[in-house]
């Protein structure tokens, strides 16, 4: 039985290393020591992964040293694939993590891609340096495969090896072999693919309909407030309907939805298309925070509030509810509207760290806010922990004329002033 390498420990990597573990012998790499040193010890701080988990795969084996790897046969690289500023698909982390197994590439060995890219970016990108780094050739010496993650953060029932599992190979044998593999340890199936670039194509396009599907709930949330409709109650009504999709309106961040339809965008227009429809939905999306925050303020003015010295409180910061990722997360586009309209702003989360809140955003989380002294509270993400308190306890932090925005529409309708 081949041994395997799974190269990065996030999200997506960790919790197929595991579901691997408990059926064959290992490895997890990832450059990141404390990382490294916290598995070995059974903590997996994103909380994807339990400790009782971690402990029943026990052919798993954590390392952050590129000789841990050296014997291994198939290679799995679960790395992120973020954008940059300009919004354009930074492939670093790719790179970098195909010129480390460059490194240790051997004759015979598969090396799997699950990060999220562009139709044709593991044959054009990552191929060309594995081959450049070892000195082998593709599809003679060394295989690639391509079998995109599907793990959606902070959901205990949608797990790796229950949700189908799309495959691919560079060869009618590798794609088989691949297949297999994936086919042992998830309970939920497989879709073998015809190409690398189908099960690419498939992987980039799944967030990219859900992202079009809340831009125009978002946009229909714009049209209706203006209406006077509570968007919530329309959604309800029309949901009655067998075949209406059950999406809402709310801000689109992490590292898919807001991410991935720019990894298709940007090889639409290197090969000479625009996109139009999918770009027109980012921009809907990508504007919820500066709308939500100017909703906001509108509603402060007619309950009497002066916003320029006005004080804010925001509970939640992460990217979405019982998750601790704050990557990308499109709150603090709220934050820093609000900020520039003049608000004084305190941030509580529950479950984000505050030392990454300070990194990232330069944001100090408060841990225990006070109460009784705000104009008004944005509950951005309803974290377990707050939604199990009433729209009355939610109150208690704002002054008597205080304003309440439910972002997301989980309070009971009327107990607010205001939700998207």
């Amino acid at each position: 039985m081949k041994k395997i390498a799974v190269i990065g420990l996030g999200y997506v990597g960790l919790p197929l290393a595991a579901a691997f573990g408990e059926k064959r012998e290992i490895v997890g790499f990832d450059i990141n020591s404390k990382r490294v040193l916290q598995l070995k010890d059974g903590v997996d701080v994103t909380q994807e992964v339990s400790r009782e988990e971690l402990s029943a795969a026990s052919g798993l084996s954590f390392t952050d040293n590129l000789e841990g790897i050296r014997d291994c046969q198939i290679f799995i690289v679960t790395v992120p694939t973020p954008i940059d500023e300009f919004k354009t698909p930074d492939l670093t982390p790719l790179v970098k993590a195909s010129e480390t197994v460059g490194q240790v590439l051997k004759q015979g060995d598969i090396v799997i891609y699950e990060s999220t890219v562009y139709p044709g970016a593991t044959e054009e990108v990552c191929v060309p340096v594995l081959e450049k780094v070892s000195g082998l050739v593709f599809n003679k010496d060394f295989f690639a495969g391509y079998s995109p993650e599907r793990i959606n953060p902070g959901d205990k029932e949608h797990r790796v090896t229950s949700i189908i599992k799309v495959t691919s190979g560079s060869t009618p044998d590798i794609a088989d072999e691949v297949d297999a593999l994936y086919a042992s340890v998830i309970i939920a199936g497989t879709h073998k693919a015809s190409s690398i670039k189908v099960a690419e194509a498939a992987k980039v396009i799944e967030n990219t309909q859900r992202d079009l599907n809340i831009a125009l709930m978002n946009e229909l949330s714009m049209i209706f407030s203006r209406l006077k409709i509570d968007t919530h109650e329309v959604l309800a009504a029309a949901g009655t309907k067998w075949n209406f999709l059950p999406f809402k309106p709310g801000l689109v961040g992490g590292h898919c939805i807001g991410v991935d339809p720019y990894y298709l965008t940007h090889k639409a227009q290197a090969i000479g298309y625009h996109p139009e429809i999918i770009l027109s939905g980012r921009r809907v999306n990508d504007n919820m925070g500066p709308y939500a925050a100017a909703e906001l303020v509108k509603a402060m003015i007619k309950s009497g509030h002066t916003v320029a010295s006005s004080r804010v409180l925001v509970m939640g910061l992460t990217f979405k509810e019982n998750c601790p990722d704050l990557r990308n997360t499109r709150v603090i586009d709220v934050i820093q509207e609000l900020e520039d309209f003049g608000c004084s702003v305190d941030v509580t989360d529950c479950w984000a760290d505050n030392a990454e809140a300070e990194h990232e955003y330069g944001i100090s989380l408060v841990e225990s806010p006070e109460s009784g002294i705000y104009d008004a509270l944005l509950l951005a993400v309803p974290h377990r922990e707050y939604i199990v308190r009433s729209a009355q306890e939610l109150r208690a932090y704002l002054k008597g004329n205080g304003v309440l925005f439910d972002l997301k529409g989980v309070l009971p309708l009327g107990e607010a002033e205001l939700r998207l």
